[in-house]
């Protein structure tokens, strides 16, 4: 996984959303198979599958946020010369002049849009300095040209 940054607010939001889906989520998820399965012959009960189905779903997030909250850094990175997850980083994008803070689509911020690490233009901008111009391929195959404006902490 690659390295993210939570931001305090956002680990302790994802800690419990973590602990809510492993207690009441799975008591929850039980008594709807239990109710479901009550219904009768398993082969053609939709109730029941969509209950599985749903139960596979909310374990796999359990996955998730368990392997995030575990390999998350957390807290607020001190100044770099470079663009990387935690900072907030100022790109002219095609002449427009954009903010963003580099990080997970799981934090979220009042007055910036996040930036994925992992996404296209993410990936292209990490380690990028002051001055530096990038291109990255969308997945529609245009190629776009980025220049990093400035780096700053949050």
């Amino acid at each position: 996984m690659a390295e993210t940054w939570l931001s305090q607010d956002a680990y302790e939001r994802l800690r419990t959303e973590l602990e809510t889906l492993k207690t009441e989520g799975r008591e929850r998820m039980s008594a709807q198979i239990e109710e479901a399965r009550s219904h009768g012959d398993l082969r053609e009960n939709a109730e029941y599958h969509a209950a599985k189905d749903d139960q596979g779903k909310m374990e796999a997030r359990i996955r998730q946020l368990e392997e995030l909250l575990r390999e998350a850094r957390i807290g607020e990175p001190v100044h770099a010369d470079t663009v990387r997850p935690g900072l907030k980083v100022v790109l002219d994008v095609e002449g427009d002049e954009e903010a963003y803070l580099i990080g997970s689509r799981e934090d979220h911020h009042d007055e910036l849009e996040i930036l994925s690490s992992e996404s296209p233009m993410g990936q292209a901008v990490l380690g990028a300095s002051v001055g530096d111009t990038v291109a990255f391929t969308t997945p529609t195959d245009v190629t776009v040209q980025v220049t990093v404006r400035a780096i700053e902490t949050i």
